[in-house]
């Protein structure tokens, strides 16, 4: 598995990937939100970060979204998952683990503190992983949308 910060040229690659993780969450999108998106996660300096994997072969499998932020019990910043999906035929093969470590690794080189993300608690397959590389806090998910 070769994980690799996101390009401008993985576009094509990243999108299939995308609209199946939005699919999986039943999410539409405008596509504007779309554009704006991979556009943050491919500049630098925009505060997203992204990455893609790729199998043995060079198909894309999967991809990863993070960014950091500061934190009110920490003089260091934490590091946000936001989005994790690999594609169904990838699943177990390692590109989840793979992929939380790439994004574990850059915190730790960023100085974060923590690296902490959320799922849904139908989401079984994701959280048989997510129970191995990381420790569940047992706290629960409020929001209000604006």
């Amino acid at each position: 598995m070769l994980i690799a910060p996101l390009t401008a040229s993985d576009r094509a690659d990243w999108q299939p990937l995308w609209d199946a993780y939005l699919t999986f969450y039943e999410t539409d999108l405008d596509p504007a939100i779309t554009e704006t998106t991979f556009s943050r996660l491919t500049t630098p300096g925009s505060g997203l970060h992204g990455a893609i994997a790729r199998d043995a072969s060079g198909t894309a499998v999967g991809l990863v979204h993070w960014l950091t932020h500061p934190a009110t019990w920490s003089t260091s910043a934490y590091c946000y998952l936001e989005d994790l999906f690999v594609s169904a035929d990838a699943r177990g093969a390692g590109a989840g683990a793979a992929l939380i470590e790439h994004v574990r690794a850059w915190a730790e080189h960023d100085g974060a503190s923590k690296v902490y993300w959320l799922t849904a608690e139908t989401n079984a397959t994701a959280r048989r992983l997510y129970d191995r590389v990381a420790a569940r806090t047992g706290f629960v998910h409020y929001q209000i949308a604006l």
